[in-house]
């Protein structure tokens, strides 16, 4: 319910018929319904943490192709099977990032995670020769971790998949050719 409508437009009620608990319950359960969001934050936080770690594996895969088929994931295959609801962090971040320091912190966590997996795919790519040794990798783990959270909101607003498509086709182009294209 928080993913779908966020923190402010969900409401103990809705968390009580939801979990099928009183109000009275939930609180006894939960603390309050702060906590029991930071609870849900944290097990979305670790269950697509680890999903992004796996996917970003370029171990035995192109990073060109392992990049745009995750991607191609985020905007098609959200983890409760249904898509426009973005993705929780990157809602969480716009309606509670700047008022609330430790929602911040850890949408900052999660988001230094999706930045690590990208540091390492593209390291990875570059010392296998698939990009070019002059690739800039921290500048291109900004340009990519600001395109997936741009296709996330869009996402969330239903744009079409094509042009997302087409958005992921160009990101995963701007890495260049690979060296051996270029020679």
């Amino acid at each position: 319910m928080f993913w779908r409508r966020g923190y402010h437009a969900t409401s103990v009620r809705d968390l009580g018929d939801k979990l099928r608990l009183t109000p009275s319950s939930l609180y006894r359960t939960f603390t309050d319904k702060h906590t029991l969001f930071l609870r849900a934050l944290d097990h979305y936080r670790a269950t697509e943490s680890a999903e992004a770690r796996q996917r970003l594996d370029v171990s035995d895969r192109p990073v060109r192709d392992v990049l745009r088929e995750w991607m191609l994931w985020l905007v098609t295959c959200p983890s409760d099977g249904e898509s426009g609801h973005g993705c929780f962090v990157v809602n969480t971040a716009t309606e509670l990032g700047t008022t609330d320091e430790t929602v911040r912190r850890r949408t900052e966590a999660a988001f230094e995670v999706t930045r690590q997996a990208l540091r390492s795919a593209l390291t990875e790519g570059r010392d296998r020769g698939e990009l070019s040794h002059d690739l800039d990798i921290d500048d291109t783990v900004e340009l990519l971790f600001t395109t997936v959270l741009g296709l996330q909101v869009r996402e969330r607003a239903g744009h079409d998949l094509k042009r997302l498509t087409a958005a992921i086709g160009l990101a995963v182009r701007s890495l260049g050719p690979t060296p051996t294209d270029a020679a």
